[in-house]
């Protein structure tokens, strides 16, 4: 592994090529076409993808936008296909038949992460094997119509909880996946967005790929259907969620180091966040402030018990 050098980072070939089907200002592409230039050059990887977005627009036999080897699962089997690829890659190369150094990487939504592929995804990271999951999470199953996930937060409006006379959009609380991840005590669990120049994202990835073991990155990705906003303002959503500590970065070593990396120097109130998305409209009108609290809220106790972790 090389040290982190961005100049070095973006001129690399892109593994994720041009071509493929995803909408204008989709966060997942943008995701994973800058985890995978963590990549060294030399080295391959296996893609293994869940049923998603991502897979039916990027891979429809024959014709194929990744240059890597590529395994379509089904929506619950990513990470115990990764798995699987990766004891028969160590087997054949303690056998002297294969040479090459591969990397192992699933790829999720949350639909298939947070939830149908859970326990798949725990499995995997319980056995600890030299892999990495990359969840792309844009808080909906958007491939399917922009139904709720347990990743979907409080009061969005989706197909399943539509907000409107009797209804505020989704009532619960999203799960947070990275600290249930972090809970299985693997090598490297990060949670990360793309703003700025993508430094974060890329440093983590290589860490991600290069460290020994089970690790798993959470990449907040907007879609621009289900969350309704302009492709070119794909970046100044992800900042705000950043700003607003609604998406936290932070990285955790074993379960037990927790290292908190973009702390902005003035915490914007969550409606800086909220006003980018057509998802969230419903809260900005007159009479929807006690819910636009409640959010604030959630985001405090979840912010302020962070910092309690990493020490802050």
């Amino acid at each position: 592994m090389t040290e982190y050098n961005f100049k070095e980072f973006m001129s690399r070939p892109d593994r994720l090529t041009p071509g493929h089907r995803m909408c204008a200002g989709c966060g997942a592409t943008i995701a994973l076409r800058n985890v995978l230039k963590a990549l060294e050059p030399e080295d391959h990887a296996v893609i293994c993808n869940a049923t998603s977005c991502m897979e039916v627009s990027t891979f429809t036999y024959p014709y194929s936008s990744w240059t890597d080897s590529y395994i379509h699962n089904a929506f619950e089997n990513a990470a115990a296909t990764a798995g699987g690829v990766e004891a028969a890659y160590n087997a054949l190369k303690k056998k002297g038949k294969i040479d090459d150094t591969f990397k192992f990487i699933a790829v999720g939504g949350d639909g298939g992460t947070y939830d149908i592929g859970f326990q798949s995804l725990s499995g995997a990271m319980e056995r600890n094997h030299d892999m990495v999951y990359v969840c792309y999470d844009n808080e909906a199953y958007m491939n399917t119509g922009i139904q709720r996930s347990s990743a979907t937060p409080m009061f969005a409006d989706t197909t399943t909880t539509p907000a409107g006379k009797i209804s505020d959009g989704k009532p619960q609380n999203r799960k947070d996946i990275t600290e249930v991840i972090a809970a299985h005590h693997v090598p490297y669990v990060a949670q990360t967005t793309f703003m700025g120049n993508f430094s974060d994202l890329h440093k983590k990835a290589q860490k991600a790929i290069y460290t020994k073991g089970a690790c798993f990155l959470t990449i907040l990705a907007p879609c621009p259907r289900g969350w309704r906003y302009e492709a070119e303002n794909v970046m100044d959503i992800c900042k705000a969620a950043a700003d607003t500590c609604f998406w936290p970065m932070y990285e955790v070593e074993y379960g037990e180091k927790w290292t908190l990396n973009y702390k902005p120097k003035n915490k914007l109130p969550i409606e800086d966040f909220l006003k980018l998305q057509g998802r969230f409209k419903h809260l900005l009108k007159p009479g929807k402030e006690e819910q636009v609290a409640m959010l604030q809220a959630e985001v405090d106790r979840r912010w302020e018990a962070l910092l309690k972790k990493c020490e802050l």
